[in-house]
């Protein structure tokens, strides 16, 4: 369970955790903090063998990844984002698949900020370049000299001075085994099958300069474990993105964060605590993080077309109303279309599902007005059958439709983790090995384990 109570509002930045890359610490993210400040809150993690843990004695991969897991589940509140630089980034993308599977104790991951990073799979790396890099540390710290040399390999112009002489530093504190065990074991490791597909927000900054992490291959590297990456090349850049373009790479972040972070309900946190907590099956909260993930403000619909989409969403505002940032309903129900799931029957009236979404869409987008103010009217005499469209459906059929519907649109929002949170809805704490239960089930009885918000109302349109 975590164990920083700082309480975390939706207002409140959320907080961007940062892993460095080989040679590095979390301070070669300080300046990135600064720039960011009031926008998004910027805290490096210092990986074993590095910076102040240089002094560790396991620096391999699933130590670093455990060590990252430990630290986020002791601090990570509210709406958090991971993102790794370089070496950092394989790792971020371990952390990352095992908080979406639920096997770490942890709740908020709203997006993954990546810089020039390697790849889940074998980091490409030139074999001269890397048995060159091995020797620096055959006798010991690197020297000053070795260290002079990385620097001037990976930027494409000078850094400022206090950038230079934080790199230097990091470098020449570095651990020699933990150097090593990055260029012999990790950057070679395929952990591709471990991290799968990760489908959530995620920004990756890439240089123009960086050879075999830069712009151009980012794309073939990471596109099929990231479907959701937004690319930015930075031009004129090595690999020290951080230090080398600092301001180019606090703005994109920050535009990333407001566009593709913040939309969408954060979970309580005494409701977080509890799905990350011992009462919650690994799966069960896996499942509830995905669900949680902000949806694709630039979702393109697999089953609708995109104004059969924006109708479905319209109809969704009037169904379901939301407060604050909302659930993209329609686009879940599309997805859930195009995935053939269902909630296990249909109308015999109707045709399958997808036939019956375009076909009940198009019936009501004839009759259906600009003005917001007069679609509840019109919704209603759908729902009640008593409607004049004339379309692929006819009035009772496009009734059956709009129950089917409904119910689909609701059934998204209720199994939203926030939602279950305003509803007070926590049965899904019982699934833990061995299974826990309910001392006392009556009305008006909360547990010592419940959440304060338990038995909460929620109030729905009239035309749900």
């Amino acid at each position: 369970m975590p164990e920083d109570t700082a309480e975390i509002t939706d207002e409140a930045p959320p907080t961007l955790y940062l892993l460095h890359a080989l040679g590095a610490s979390a301070r070669s993210f300080d300046r990135l903090a600064e720039r960011l400040d009031g926008r998004v809150r910027v805290e490096g993690i210092d990986l074993p063998g590095f910076g102040s843990l240089a002094a560790a004695s396991d620096s391999s991969i699933d130590a670093s990844v455990d060590h990252v897991i430990t630290h986020l589940a002791r601090h990570a509140r509210g709406r958090w984002i991971l993102g790794g630089h370089s070496m950092g980034g394989k790792i971020a993308a371990l952390v990352a698949s095992r908080v979406l599977r639920g096997q770490a104790p942890l709740v908020g991951l709203a997006g993954m900020v990546l810089m020039a990073p390697s790849p889940p799979r074998p980091e490409p790396m030139d074999e001269e370049r890397r048995e060159r890099m091995l020797s620096w540390a055959d006798d010991g710290p690197i020297s000053e000299q070795d260290a002079e040399t990385f620097i001037d390999q990976n930027v494409a112009e000078p850094l400022e001075h206090d950038a230079h002489e934080a790199a230097r530093d990091d470098l020449r504190r570095t651990a020699p085994a933990a150097w090593r065990a990055w260029l012999e074991t990790g950057s070679r490791i395929d952990a591709s099958a471990e991290v799968g597909t990760l489908d959530l927000p995620v920004l990756v900054l890439a240089g123009t300069d960086d050879a075999d992490l830069g712009a151009a291959a980012q794309p073939g590297l990471l596109a099929s474990v990231y479907p959701r990456a937004r690319f930015v090349a930075l031009d004129d850049t090595g690999h020290l993105i951080p230090s080398e373009r600092t301001s180019e790479a606090a703005e994109a972040i920050a535009h990333f964060v407001d566009d593709e972070v913040l939309p969408g309900p954060v979970i309580p946190a005494d409701w977080a605590a509890l799905i990350a907590g011992d009462r919650v099956d690994a799966r069960v909260r896996g499942i509830l993080n995905l669900r949680a993930v902000p949806d694709d403000r630039g979702y393109a619909p697999a089953v609708l077309d995109v104004a059969q989409l924006t109708l479905l969403r319209e109809i969704a505002d009037l169904v379901v109303p939301q407060d604050g940032p909302p659930i993209d309903l329609a686009a879940r129900v599309d997805a859930q279309l195009a995935r053939g799931e269902g909630d296990g029957w249909r109308n015999a009236d109707l045709p399958p599902d997808p036939e019956a979404y375009r076909a009940g869409l198009d019936t009501l987008s004839r009759v259906w007005p600009t003005d917001p103010t007069a679609r509840e009217k019109v919704l209603r005499a759908a729902i009640e059958g008593t409607t004049d469209a004339d379309g692929p459906l006819d009035a009772a059929r496009l009734q059956t439709w709009l129950e089917d519907a409904r119910n689909d649109l609701v059934r998204h929002w209720l199994a939203h983790p926030a939602s279950m949170a305003r509803v007070g809805y926590d049965g899904f704490a019982t699934g833990s090995s061995p299974l826990r239960g309910y001392v006392e089930l009556r009305l008006g009885r909360r547990e010592d384990w419940e959440p304060a918000g338990v038995g909460g109302t929620v109030t729905t349109g009239d035309a749900a």
